[in-house]
């Protein structure tokens, strides 16, 4: 399945993409939060779709964030061996794990804000893995069966905030729209082979990122398995998994965002998104 959630801030509702066609399934299930992944009930709902009678929805209706207000987003930093180089930083030998404020979440076609005092905002295509159920000291082998399904997310990030103002890197990661997330979350069943996913992001129509995730240092089921270790992981939790290179820090001299530009990116399966850079009054 394809889960979606779509209508305005504060009044979203969850819906299904079935066909390339978005469906209103709000009156068989609440929302795509905790509680629906932590009851399981992914399976129910397919089960309630294969009978049941949808409402399209309409092709003006906003898109929104796929998951209804993540407990935590936790990332990981310098997971492709391009991205370290051109970071300037060296291959960690374990996962370097910080966290995004849930405060960050928009929807796929949302404006990104440039903060206030912002002179280096930056772009980050990553694949997310969607968390569907408790997950604590999972070992290596039974880490996917945690998974409940996959998104597309842009890490924005300030990098003077990040990098320049001490403290660790969650104040230049968690500002207001910092994570555009979806369009859809695809279940694993969709997904296909997840370690051969093209990931790719353009800034006014020019490609500046351009990576497979058969490039990640730490693969997707030892990061379930890692993290555990450290923390429970929680239905709904999103982990974002790391950026090819290609991010504008990378250049000499650096690109940053400005107000006006446009950003598109996408990931083989989980579609596309495209985000309009506006700057905080």
């Amino acid at each position: 399945m394809k889960l979606i959630r779509f209508g305005e801030v504060g009044a979203e509702k969850p819906g299904l993409l079935i066909d390339n066609k978005r469906y209103d399934v709000s009156h068989l299930v609440s929302d795509f939060d905790f509680e629906f992944f932590a009851a399981n009930k992914l399976a129910e709902l397919s089960e309630a779709v294969a009978g049941a009678e949808l409402t399209e929805v309409g092709a003006d209706v906003r898109w929104a964030a796929p998951v209804h207000r993540p407990g935590k987003i936790i990332c990981i930093g310098l997971n492709y061996a391009d991205h370290a180089s051109e970071s300037g930083m060296e291959l960690p030998k374990e996962p370097v794990v910080f966290f995004k404020a849930s405060s960050a979440v928009v929807g796929p076609y949302d404006d990104v804000v440039i903060p206030r005092n912002s002179e280096k905002t930056d772009w980050e295509v990553e694949l997310a893995v969607v968390i569907g159920k408790k997950a604590s000291y999972v070992s290596l082998e039974d880490a996917l069966d945690h998974v409940a399904g996959y998104t597309l997310h842009n890490d924005v990030s300030e990098r003077g905030f990040q990098l320049e103002r001490g403290g660790q890197w969650v104040k230049g990661k968690s500002c207001d729209t910092f994570a555009p997330i979806g369009p859809w979350i695809s279940t694993p069943d969709e997904m296909g082979d997840i370690n051969q996913l093209n990931l790719w992001l353009t800034v006014n129509d020019k490609k500046y990122q351009d990576g497979n995730t058969k490039n990640l240092v730490f693969d997707i089921p030892y990061i379930i398995h890692y993290l555990s270790q450290f923390m429970t992981l929680e239905p709904g939790d999103i982990i974002s998994t790391g950026t090819p290179a290609g991010v504008g820090l990378g250049f000499n001299p650096p690109i940053y965002l400005k107000a006006g530009d446009v950003m598109e990116l996408g990931i083989d399966g989980l579609g596309s998104s495209k985000q309009n850079v506006v700057q905080h009054p």
